[in-house]
C-alpha cells in the first residue's frame, strides 16, 4: 500500500500533545510512523512517543532548552498548545497561543528546516476579523516585531496586557491567522509550507472554559451550525495532519475553517454573525476605563 501520507520515519514536533486535540494529533501521527517528539507542561501518556519533552511555552527560556533535545532536523512541526485565558493572564495567554509560535518558527524552524518541510497551526474561527485593518492596527506591531522580548514590547505598548487572560485569547488567535499566512511569505520561497486550522467549537479538556466564557453550553453550541454537536479532537487532528502531509503538497497560506459550514455561512451572509472581535473597540473601552 503506497504511503500517501508520507510520515514513516519522520521528525515530526507536537505542541500541547498531553491533551485534547494535540494528543489526537500524536496518536495519529504514531500510528502513521512518524518520529513523535511532545512537548507539553505535562507528561505525554501517548504510547509509542519517540520523546517527551518538559515545556512552559510561556517561558522563553523553557522553549530554549526543549528545543536542546529535539532533532535538528524537524520534517514537521504541528503548533496545537493553547490556552483559554481563563487562568492565566493577558501575557500568559498570548504568549502560550502566539509569541511560543512565533519565537519557535522564527528562532529555530528556519534553521531546522529543509525544502519540503511543513509547519501547521491550530488556531481558532475565534479570530475571525483577523484581515479587518482595526484588527491589524493593533496586533501588526508584535507580528513584526524581532525576538521574543521585542514581541512581548510591541504588545505592552498597546495597554493590552492590563486586560484579563480571556481576552489574550482571541487576540491571538486573530495574531496567529494572519500569522500563518505572514510566514508563509517567509517560508514558501524555501520550499516550505504553512498552513493552519482553525476549528468550531470543539470537546476538548477545556471545554467547560469556553463554554462559560460563550455565556453557557446553548450559546457554545450556537458556533457548531447543522453539526448540532460539538467537534471532537480527532475531527481537529485529522485536516491537520492532512495539512502537513505531502496529500497537501500545493497548499500554502491556507486557513482551513473546520467548522461544518459555520463560518462560510456568516460571511456569505446566510447566517448572521454572532461574534467578532474589534481590538480597536476593545482598546477604545480600556482606555475609556482607566481615564474614567
Amino acid at each position: 500500500m503506497k504511503d500517501y501520507l508520507g510520515y514513516t520515519h519522520k521528525n515530526v514536533v507536537v505542541t500541547g500533545a498531553s491533551s485534547g486535540m494535540g494528543k489526537a494529533t500524536a496518536e495519529m501521527l504514531v500510528d502513521l510512523g512518524a518520529k513523535v517528539y511532545a512537548l507539553d507542561w505535562n507528561e505525554c501518556q501517548v504510547e509509542g512517543i519517540e520523546q517527551y519533552v518538559h515545556v512552559d511555552l510561556s517561558k522563553k527560556e523553557s522553549i530554549d532548552q526543549a528545543m536542546t533535545l529535539l532533532p535538528e532536523k524537524i520534517d514537521s512541526y504541528f503548533g496545537i498548545a493553547g490556552i483559554s485565558g481563563s487562568k492565566n493572564d493577558f501575557l500568559t495567554t498570548v504568549s502560550v497561543d502566539f509569541i511560543a509560535n512565533k519565537y519557535i518558527c522564527e528562532t529555530y524552524l528556519t534553521n531546522r528546516m529543509e525544502k519540503g518541510g511543513t509547519i501547521a497551526f491550530m488556531t481558532s474561527t475565534g479570530g475571525n476579523g483577523w484581515e479587518k485593518e482595526d484588527n491589524k492596527k493593533v496586533y501588526l506591531p508584535a507580528i513584526e516585531a524581532k525576538g521574543w522580548q521585542e514581541t512581548v514590547e510591541a504588545i505592552c505598548q498597546t495597554g493590552l496586557q492590563y486586560l484579563p487572560g480571556t481576552l489574550g485569547y482571541p487576540f491571538s488567535k486573530l495574531a496567529m491567522n494572519y500569522y500563518t499566512v505572514y510566514l508563509q511569505k517567509q517560508f514558501a520561497s524555501q520550499g516550505i509550507r504553512v498552513n493552519a486550522v482553525l476549528p468550531g467549537s470543539t470537546e476538548t479538556g477545556m471545554k467547560d472554559e469556553f463554554s462559560k466564557m460563550a455565556g453557557g453550553d446553548e450559546a457554545l453550541l450556537s458556533h457548531c451550525g447543522y453539526a448540532g454537536r460539538l467537534a471532537t479532537s480527532t475531527e481537529m487532528a485529522q485536516p491537520i495532519v492532512f495539512l502537513n502531509s505531502p496529500m497537501a503538497s500545493y497548499a500554502s497560506g491556507v486557513l482551513m475553517e473546520v467548522d461544518y459550514g459555520n463560518t462560510a455561512e456568516e460571511r456569505a451572509g446566510i447566517r448572521k454573525i454572532e461574534q467578532e472581535i474589534s481590538l480597536t473597540a476593545i482598546l477604545d473601552m480600556l482606555k475609556q476605563k482607566m481615564n474614567g
